[in-house]
């Protein structure tokens, strides 16, 4: 059978971005010279990065990247990248996160921004701030795109960037920001590296005016890196609760800012800061976290529901029922998934929320994951136009985004992708279930749809055995395979997986 895909060529670019992926790895080498702990871990995987991308590199000289080759080309990277920054953890060989199944699972979890963790202990007394700097610098790349970032810095990728970010983002996804597509990769990526420091600096301000005692350098560089990417990856055994009331009203906005469409700060940042306030997805993103966070907090606040152990009392307490509310409400709508507070100890009211949080995602655009908020705006629109037709079957009503008339095929897509989105969420939690009930482990129901909605929607904690305390260490190796399956096919919105599953898209 002849192959319509030139598979050499896009396994060869796989090769050119894990070859630089090496120098990332200087950041966390450098901090490991200077704790003098880890040295040798960061030098061999570097060796091993630069060998098997000069390696796969050979297999075409001059790559031709076409439409097909673009989708193979992402899909791979995603989970070369990923195997290859599994190899710190292995090399390492501290904790739990030295096992093979479980470093992939770590290093899926980090590139794709989920913040689930596999560590038995979260913390510097078993693992190296080298080490841990890694896990949260694969949380950053992973955030505005491997594929965008490759393309931004790449000359080779530059003839076909535009194929690759679609593939990267298919969808509603990237705006076109200027004529040359690696200029816009640039321009995100300048955004985006502008907001992290950003972070950082405030951050350790809260620090040095003494109302965030343990927001240390490393700590503020940590969490900088690990924000802006809807990551959710912090040092910090216990998230972000371990930090002052200060710092979790800090974290808030710029969680919000990763939820939003990184080409409306663009705009803003040439002159027409009004972008925001015409953007309909930017209107509705923030009336979806207003709704949700006021909900729950007045759960909170009248006390209908258990209180934590590990904080004070919530209830009576209008600033601690409104922070924590907001907090959770913003961290998981954008799927950063930090917790300010165990929230899987809240009464179920308020965790039935959260759980429909874990569905929504952020914006077109962002570097949020789940189903997106654009595409529940979509569906709520056309629900509204078929209400209207109904009673007026004469009347001809195009579903209007941004004052624009979407096309219907859009329109029959974005029900196509949700409805696939929920299927494959069913499937895979009743496939979780199963194989748990297979080795023994006691796994309720809610628990396993909790870990596939936070994993295929790149949110990291759920609730129950993988509430925001604990993590997915209890579950079999087949099951942790599997999730990182879906980590995978989540960071890439389903299609760009499933295409290469379908015989037409390799036949001649």
């Amino acid at each position: 059978m002849n192959l319509r895909v030139d598979w050499r060529a896009s396994v060869s670019l796989v090769g050119t971005v894990v070859k630089w992926l090496a120098v990332a790895m200087a950041f966390p080498l450098a901090l490991a010279v200077f704790y003098g702990d880890g040295v040798t871990t960061f030098v061999a995987s570097m060796a091993l990065a630069v060998g098997i991308g000069w390696g796969l590199e050979r297999l075409d000289d001059d790559p031709d990247l076409g439409a097909r080759e673009g989708f193979l080309m992402v899909a791979l990277t995603w989970l070369a990248v990923s195997i290859i920054g599994a190899a710190p953890y292995v090399i390492a060989g501290q904790g739990t996160v030295a096992q093979p199944v479980n470093a992939l699972f770590e290093s899926m979890s980090g590139f794709t921004t989920t913040g689930a963790t596999v560590m038995g202990n979260i913390g510097f007394e078993d693992h190296s701030r080298a080490l841990m700097m890694w896990r949260q610098q694969t949380q950053w790349l992973g955030g505005m795109g491997i594929v965008v970032l490759a393309v931004a810095i790449l000359p080779e990728l530059s003839v076909g960037g535009a194929q690759l970010m679609d593939a990267e983002a298919p969808g509603p996804g990237i705006t076109k920001l200027t004529p040359r597509i690696a200029e816009t990769a640039r321009a995100l990526w300048k955004l985006y590296i502008a907001i992290t420091a950003l972070e950082i600096l405030l951050l350790f301000g809260l620090h040095l005016v003494g109302v965030a005692p343990n927001m240390t350098p490393y700590q503020a560089v940590a969490h900088g890196l690990t924000t802006m990417p809807t990551g959710g990856f912090s040092p910090a055994a216990r998230s972000i609760e371990y930090f002052s009331a200060a710092v979790q009203w800090l974290i808030i906005p710029f969680m919000v800012a990763a939820g939003t469409n990184f080409a409306l700060f663009w705009h803003a940042f040439n002159g027409d800061p009004e972008a925001f306030a015409e953007d309909n997805e930017f209107r509705f993103y923030l009336g979806v976290l207003a709704v949700f966070a006021g909900l729950v907090a007045a759960l909170l606040f009248v006390g209908g529901t258990p209180e934590p152990t590990a904080v004070e009392p919530l209830s009576g307490n209008i600033e601690k029922a409104l922070r924590h509310a907001v907090f959770q409400v913003v961290s998981l709508v954008t799927t950063t998934g930090y917790a300010s507070v165990d929230f899987a100890e809240w009464g179920n009211p308020a965790q039935y929320v959260l759980f429909v949080a874990l569905f929504v995602g952020g914006s077109a655009g962002s570097t949020g994951g789940a189903v997106k908020i654009v595409r529940w705006l979509v569906i709520l629109r056309s629900i509204k136009r078929e209400l209207f037709t109904t009673v007026h079957p004469e009347a001809v009503r195009p579903v209007r985004l941004g004052g624009r008339a979407l096309d219907e095929r859009a329109v029959r897509g974005i029900y196509a992708f949700t409805l696939l989105y929920l299927l494959i969420f069913f499937v895979a939690a009743m496939v979780v279930y199963f194989d748990a009930a297979r080795t023994g482990m006691e796994l309720v129901a809610l628990d396993a749809m909790s870990a596939v909605a936070a994993t295929l929607g790149n949110v990291g904690p759920g609730f129950g055995i993988v509430g925001p305390m604990n993590s997915y260490l209890p579950f079999p190796a087949t099951s942790k395979l599997f999730m990182v399956f879906l980590m995978w096919i989540g960071r890439l919105e389903i299609l760009p997986v499933l295409v290469l599953l379908t015989p037409a898209y390799w036949r001649s």
